[in-house]
């Protein structure tokens, strides 16, 4: 049960939500190196493409996207869970709530969050040279050269670190206001609204310390 909760979870977050994440990724990766490119002869494209995209931007974005689908679902989930009195009806029956509800969320959006990072860079990059290579002439003919030059391991195991950080974040906050909702249902929006801020919030805080303890 533990783990059709996880997948369902897993499906909800990472492959539903692929057709708003590739469109975002194209549009960014394309903005970018169209911007980018006229800078190319005095600074590496691929380093400023990394730098922004594999360590800032796509984690950054695929939270933020995670926030706004899946953050407030756990969260109303949860609270309406709360209101009906089923988490009440799960603890008489002997089951760990922490186990049962909250351990299976946190595998499934830290799951999605790390393969909906991957899938952001992917698309962000190579989508973004593709569609810039085919509708523009703009000079990036070395950008896919200078981009594996520029991909080390410690900026994708930072970018790594911050997914898996922001997986856990969002699934603590969100499934913490929706078993804190009381008795009414109008508390739901209520806990829903604050978690979606507060992860945002949290979740900018660890991408800027992580960043600070990596790169300065």
């Amino acid at each position: 049960m533990v783990r059709r909760i996880a997948l369902e979870q897993i499906f909800f977050t990472a492959v539903q939500a692929l057709p708003v994440i590739i469109p975002i990724a194209l549009i960014i990766g394309s903005a970018m190196i169209i911007q980018f490119s006229r800078l190319s002869t005095q600074y590496d494209l691929g380093n400023i493409a990394v730098i922004l995209i594999v360590r800032e931007l796509g984690p950054a974005i695929t939270a933020f996207l995670i926030i706004l689908r899946s953050a407030t679902a756990v969260t109303i989930e949860t609270g309406y869970m709360k209101v009906l009195h089923e988490i009440d009806a799960l603890e008489m029956s002997g089951i760990n709530i922490v186990w049962f509800v909250c351990i299976p969320r946190l595998v499934g959006i830290t799951t999605a969050i790390l393969c909906l990072f991957v899938v952001f860079d992917i698309v962000a990059i190579i989508g973004g040279y593709a569609v810039v290579w085919t509708i523009t002439y703009l000079p990036v003919g070395n950008f896919l050269r200078q981009i594996a030059g520029a991909v080390t391991v410690s900026g994708i195991a930072v970018g790594l670190l911050k997914a898996v950080c922001f997986g856990i974040t969002i699934t603590v906050t969100s499934t913490y206001h929706g078993l804190k909702v009381g008795s009414h249902i109008t508390e739901i929006p209520v806990a829903a609204s604050r978690a979606a801020v507060e992860c945002f919030f949290y979740c900018l805080v660890i991408n800027v310390t992580i960043s600070a303890l990596f790169y300065l």
